[in-house]
């Protein structure tokens, strides 16, 4: 018969109903406590040898960094079950208080360490992804990443988003805050795989081609995108732009354009009628094409489905100056407001064509924007927002409440929202006109009427509304 032992159960947990994992942690980050307090000279003596009598900086191993990034994740996802669950119990709440403990330490111990990667001195060229798995991910590691392990796995990414503190510890900046962290979309998260390989580059280095699959991950959500430490490919043979009287309504060169990611491979394919259907984009037929017939006269219908131009200005006579248009777009309206001295921004993504270069190479202003980003300016600042093909019956409820909503944001008072030509269905064209009144904008232009180019099921929807004043 086996003797009984005599040993008494761990108290790490009055309770014992946690799981012993949590035990293990708390003595595993001991040591961790103890360096995170002691302001990094252990670390600095254990790896003086490796840095030897060299003037060079002290060089973690990245995988170090990954191994702490691992550990605050872990500790992030503990706490969270120690919050959710027997949170009556005083004894969780005392552990949990424990644990937040370390996981600040933890913290510490990471920014401390961050001054410990060096950069790649000028002229050198370091790769991004060492000691990196960029393959693809395999189900099980997908669940992990899911239920809060490791998420990315590219080294640059993590240079990237880790807090980069000032140089003179303890004082704030100019913009009152002692580090700044780089931030990317939240849903980078749920293309983590893809995001590690766009963060795959060498440093110093050209970067890779790979703006289509940039636009991919800020259409998806994944906005903003990390910053990268390469430099953007050009044209090779670019050539200098025409000056702005002229450069509006010319044809730009095909070498000031980079072709290799379009359907296309040069400007006559994007206005040849042969290619129609063979141009890589649909969402505005005749956008490369600069005209300005159809801002200047109605079409020839007893009452055209959109305003022109100078009957939109005549209703603020001098208060237009600034605005911006949320189409597809190669800048043909602000080309034209800019001709009466209106200064307008063209939010466009490049949807299958260079619609961005063509837009800065007429001399105006591109804004590189996705649909789900918040925009870029400040509250009340801009006399108008214009929108043409964009809004139309493909967008929920929900978010043309979020746009419309920021749009209302960054619109002065009394400024303009011009909603040009939105269609969708017969029968739910009532649903999108009480999204817009919900504003409580005052109704300077308004119109619906049948479009006719196609089956007869569907309704144009133009108006022009002043925001009110609000206290």
């Amino acid at each position: 018969m086996q003797k009984q032992s005599t040993s008494k159960p761990s108290k790490c947990l009055p309770g014992g109903f946690l799981p012993i994992m949590l035990c293990l942690l708390l003595f595993v980050s001991l040591p961790i406590f103890i360096i995170s307090t002691s302001n990094t000279p252990y670390l600095q003596f254990m790896y003086s040898t490796a840095a030897g009598n060299t003037n060079d900086h002290v060089v973690l191993p990245y995988s170090l960094h990954n191994q702490i990034s691992h550990l605050q994740t872990r500790l992030g996802v503990l706490l969270q079950q120690l919050h959710t669950e027997n949170s009556e119990s005083k004894a969780v709440a005392k552990f949990s208080d424990q644990l937040l403990g370390i996981a600040m330490s933890l913290d510490k111990l990471a920014n401390s360490l961050s001054g410990q990667y060096r950069d790649p001195p000028t002229g050198k060229t370091e790769t991004s992804n060492v000691e990196e798995d960029l393959s693809e991910p395999e189900e099980d590691e997908v669940e992990e990443r899911s239920q809060g392990g490791k998420i990315f796995n590219s080294g640059e990414l993590h240079n990237y988003t880790s807090t980069k503190p000032h140089r003179l510890d303890g004082k704030k900046n100019f913009l009152g805050v002692e580090a700044i962290n780089p931030s990317i979309g939240s849903a980078c998260a749920h293309m983590a795989w893809n995001i590690d390989q766009f963060m795959t580059y060498k440093i110093f280095a050209t970067c890779p081609d790979d703006w289509d699959m940039a636009q991919k991950l800020l259409a998806s959500g994944c906005d903003p995108l990390p910053r990268r430490r390469c430099f953007a490919r050009s044209p090779p043979h670019y050539s200098r732009p025409l000056p702005i009287n002229s450069s509006l309504w010319t044809q730009p060169s095909d070498v000031n354009i980079l072709w290799n990611k379009y359907k296309c491979k040069g400007y006559s394919c994007l206005v040849s009628n042969e290619t129609l259907n063979k141009r890589g984009f649909f969402k505005c037929s005749d956008c490369f094409v600069f005209s300005k017939q159809r801002w200047e006269t109605p079409k020839n219908e007893p009452v055209p489905a959109e305003f022109t131009i100078d009957e939109v200005l005549s209703l603020k006579p001098g208060e237009i100056r600034i605005g911006l248009d949320f189409s597809p777009t190669t800048g043909t309206f602000a080309a034209m407001m800019r001709e009466k001295n209106v200064t307008i921004a063209s939010a466009t993504l490049n949807l299958g064509a260079p619609f961005n270069e063509v837009i800065a190479l007429r001399g105006l202003l591109p804004l590189y924007l996705s649909i789900g980003s918040r925009l870029p300016f400040f509250d009340n600042t801009l006399d108008i927002i214009h929108s043409t093909l964009f809004l139309d019956g493909w967008i929920g409820v929900e978010l043309l409440q979020f746009m419309l909503f920021d749009w209302d944001r960054v619109i002065r008072p009394k400024g303009i929202l011009w909603v040009d030509r939105f269609f969708c269905k017969k029968e739910e064209m009532k649903m999108y006109l009480e999204e817009f009144s919900k504003l409580g904008y005052r109704k300077l232009m308004w119109r619906v009427l049948p479009k006719t180019d196609k089956l007869g099921d569907e309704l144009f929807f133009s108006a022009v509304l002043e925001k009110p004043l609000r206290g």
